[in-house]
């Protein structure tokens, strides 16, 4: 019998929640350097963070040519199974995960105190 092939190329952590966790380990990544670790473009890279400001997950403030971004706290899983569980474990793990080139750094601080929205809809 043959070996069962994949019938798609899928993975368990979606690049949305591999660049906030990216944001919280380095607050003023480059979008360049996001899309480059998730393997899509930057337009793709620009888009996800455009998600993740729309809802809620993070702040995005120009500092002269940069961005500082600050990961909201306080926020829940959008998917209605997981939805009354707050992100900040999964994104503690993914912190915590060394990078392939070693350059894993402590994050600047765990989450910013801002007064965004505190559970998104579960349904968007």
């Amino acid at each position: 019998m043959e070996p069962v092939k994949p019938r798609t190329n899928w993975t368990f952590i979606t690049n949305h929640a591999r660049i906030l966790a990216m944001i919280l380990r380095d607050p003023e990544i480059r979008v360049r350097d996001m899309a480059s670790a998730c393997e899509v473009t930057e337009r793709a890279a620009q888009a996800i963070v455009t998600d993740l400001e729309s809802a809620g997950y993070l702040t995005r403030v120009r500092n002269g040519r940069r961005n500082h971004y600050a990961v909201a706290s306080g926020t829940f899983f959008r998917h209605p199974a997981e939805h009354h569980h707050e992100i900040r474990s999964l994104l503690k793990l993914l912190v915590d995960l060394e990078p392939p080139d070693g350059t894993a750094t402590e994050p600047d601080s765990d989450y910013d105190s801002g007064d965004g929205p505190h559970e998104p809809d579960p349904h968007t």
